[in-house]
């Protein structure tokens, strides 16, 4: 039954006088082709590791949308979303087509969504082996129900060594991410990092979801002992995933979830995580998670020993493992949890002037989702040599197809429906900005978290915060009281000053691209 309707589907997108098709192969028959293909290599501990050449991140400045009658008044044009002409797809699609004549290909039948009510079938198609096996760890494996499903799916179609042509496709690269949302189409072409294929899914969903009243989230959640959940916001490097990764609670998902009437559901069935310093004794989950089957991603391995060097970015800061999520003890098998107590959004803030704990008012809530604020590090890239800020909407805009407001209106509907309690955790620097402070101290960062989900901060006094306008708790358990109010952390309180007004006038400037009806949101900003 698999066989046939994957070769329904190839023929469907002229994928026909192909080499050999590798149906669901398991991931031990993934790593073994992957291996005789040289790949990649097995890891001392069992991943597989590959390296992603030019390629060691998203490419967001390469990533088009087909425009359409019916779907071009729908999409948030501009630096996110390029439009491309149906024409430029269609050449684009039988050019690949083309390419992959006579060539192997791996075909991977999988879902998104944990959610009966809304999960979507969707088939990976890759040229690589270890691109299959990154999506089968990383999605949801597919039923009997998916296979028959009367519900659209959708195609991901990862072909690394076809390179699009600017002149022939309209692209801007020979790196192309294309999403047909009529054909129902991702083309992945041009490069080799995996996680464009799972962002491509992330992006689909964030379109179709919230016309069925779903709030897609760009977050990490977990649940404790007595059925609470929480959601982590945030961008990369912030803690979204080790944060959630806690011993003491039980993971729903790391990274993509939606928001139902139904409650919380994970969009995946694995964890992406970052590891550029991964700590055994901090991350245990995570790094204990990485074995065979795990994939790891322009992780260094010692060239005899084959160990991992995690504190290596000569190939990048951005090296990642991809594993099933069921190689974490106590995660909620069905993906499903019900519906959040709370809501942290966090920023890590080299500046070092946002408090590390603020509860949020609902306006406050929406202020900082849609500014999705965190920062450039000073020396992580080219040219970087003061922190940056950086403004992502809804702490997720490269992946938002709709306008930000869209998303901001769901979050506020959800937050009121179920009396939702919203803080604001920064987990990057105290004492100073980056090179002068120190980042706060993970432990602190763990203990804020458990008082923000147990609401130990209920009842806790509060002052608010003169520049940002922030309730900040006066004690919290487990943290000093003079780490609560940042100024106080500094040595030179004129420069703190300083930095906080150069902080929130480029709140205020990222805020200016949004119409909102009313003032009440952009008034619970920065003063």
């Amino acid at each position: 039954m698999t066989i046939m309707m994957s070769r329904k589907a190839l023929e469907e997108y002229g994928l026909v006088n192909l080499g050999n098709i590798n149906w669901n192969l398991s991931p031990a028959a993934l790593v073994e082709h992957a291996i005789a293909r040289k790949e990649g290599i097995l890891a001392a501990n069992g991943a597989f590791a590959a390296t992603t050449g030019a390629h060691t991140g998203r490419s967001p400045k390469d990533k088009f949308i087909v425009s359409n009658e019916e779907y071009a008044a729908k999409i948030w044009w501009g630096d996110i979303n390029h439009p491309m002409s149906p024409e430029n797809f269609e050449n684009a699609r039988q050019n690949l087509a083309a390419y992959l004549q006579g060539r192997d290909v791996y075909v991977l039948d999988a879902a998104a969504g944990a959610d009966p009510d809304y999960r979507m079938p969707i088939q990976v198609i890759t040229e690589y082996a270890w691109h299959n096996l990154f999506a089968r760890q990383l999605f949801l494996r597919a039923n009997e129900g998916d296979l028959s499903s009367e519900r659209p799916g959708f195609t991901v179609l990862c072909v690394p060594n076809f390179h699009t042509d600017p002149r022939t496709h309209g692209t801007r690269s020979e790196t192309s991410i294309i999403i047909d949302f009529e054909e129902r189409l991702a083309l992945i072409a041009g490069t080799q990092y995996a996680g464009e294929m799972k962002k491509a899914v992330f992006t689909v969903l964030n379109f179709l979801l919230p016309a069925e009243g779903v709030l897609p989230m760009h977050c990490s959640a977990n649940v404790g002992l007595d059925g609470d959940v929480a959601l982590f916001f945030g961008l990369s490097g912030t803690g979204k995933t080790s944060l959630s990764a806690d011993p003491e609670r039980r993971l729903i998902g790391d990274d993509e979830h939606g928001w139902s009437d139904n409650g919380v559901f994970n969009f995946e069935g694995g964890c992406y995580a970052k590891c550029i310093n991964l700590s055994q004794k901090y991350e245990p989950q995570i790094w204990n998670a990485i074995r065979f089957g795990a994939v790891y991603e322009n992780v260094v391995l010692n060239p005899h020993t084959r160990e991992p060097d995690y504190a290596d970015d000569s190939l990048t800061e951005n090296t990642r493992a991809a594993y099933p999520i069921d190689f974490i003890n106590d995660v909620i098998e069905s993906g499903h949890g019900g519906q959040p107590t709370a809501v942290i959004f966090l920023s890590a803030d080299s500046f070092g002037v946002l408090p590390p704990i603020s509860l949020l008012t609902t306006e406050q809530a929406m202020y900082y989702f849609l500014s999705g604020y965190t920062s450039k590090l000073a020396g992580t890239e080219k040219g970087v040599t003061t922190p940056e800020a950086t403004f992502s909407s809804c702490f997720g805009a490269p992946f938002l197809p709709l306008r930000p407001g869209e998303y901001a209106n769901l979050l506020r509907e959800r937050i009121e429906q179920h009396n939702v309690r919203c803080y604001l955790l920064n987990t990057g620097w105290t004492g100073g900005p980056y090179g002068v402070g120190s980042r706060i101290n993970i432990n602190y960062t763990r203990a804020m978290v458990r008082a923000t989900i147990s609401g130990a901060l209920d009842n806790v006094e509060t002052i608010t915060d003169p520049v940002f306008g922030l309730h900040v708790p006066t004690s919290c358990p487990d943290v000093p009281g003079e780490l609560l109010i940042p100024r106080n952390t500094w040595a030179n309180k004129d420069d703190f000053d300083r930095m906080a007004a150069d902080l929130a006038g480029r709140f205020k400037k990222n805020f200016k691209q949004f119409e909102l009806p009313g003032d009440d949101v952009r008034n619970a900003g920065p003063r």
